[in-house]
Order: structure tokens, then sequence, then C-alpha cells
């Protein structure tokens, strides 16, 4: 899996259009073949701060989103950036979940 993360600092006066825009993109994706999730988080602490996450099945996948037009629309937000966002993508070979939790709490006992 390849895990999309852009954290973006947007002025409040483009903070509207900037949300429409990621939301057209995110209900979009979670319709194409290879996407896992996509979704919006705002900064609790910094209002200007959105993030945008997308986890995709295979980097092929990613790949073929990055040459679309939703993906030409991403990049236009991103221009509406006060400074240069903070892009990342992760390659996640595995995850668990409560299992690992519950795991560990048995050897700390």
């Amino acid at each position: 899996m390849i895990q999309s993360t852009i954290r973006m600092t947007i002025p409040l006066q483009k903070r509207d259009d900037a949300l429409k825009i990621l939301r057209s993109i995110a209900e979009k994706c979670s319709f194409d073949p290879g996407c896992i999730s996509s979704r919006i988080y705002g900064d609790l602490q910094e209002n200007t701060v959105l993030m945008f996450e997308e986890v995709w099945r295979t980097k092929e996948d990613l790949e073929v989103h990055i040459r679309s037009d939703e993906y030409l629309n991403l990049l236009l937000v991103l221009e509406m950036a006060l400074k240069q966002p903070e892009i990342r993508f992760d390659t996640i070979s595995s995850s668990t979940g409560i299992e690992t939790i519950e795991k560990a709490r048995i050897h700390a006992r």
C-alpha cells in the first residue's frame, strides 16, 4: 500500500474553495480502482492547515491517479497555499489493529 499525505497552509479566505475542491477529489477518488481511502483533515490548533490523505493499493494505482484530471485540481489547491506544502508518499508493507495492543498488554503482565 502507498499512503499519500499532503499538509497545506491555506489562507482563510480561500479555505472554503479549497475544501470544495478537495471534497470533490476525495469523492471521485473513492470510486477509482485501487483507492482504499481518501480523507480530508483540519488542524484544530492551526485553522489554516488542511491535510489530504489517500491510501492506494499499489504504486501503479497511485501513478494513474497522479496523471488524472482530479490530481490537476489538487495541484491547483496546492497553488493556493501560503507556503510550500509538505508532501509524503509512504510505503506500508503491513498493517495491524487491536491485536498489536492486546499482544503487548499480555506481555506486560
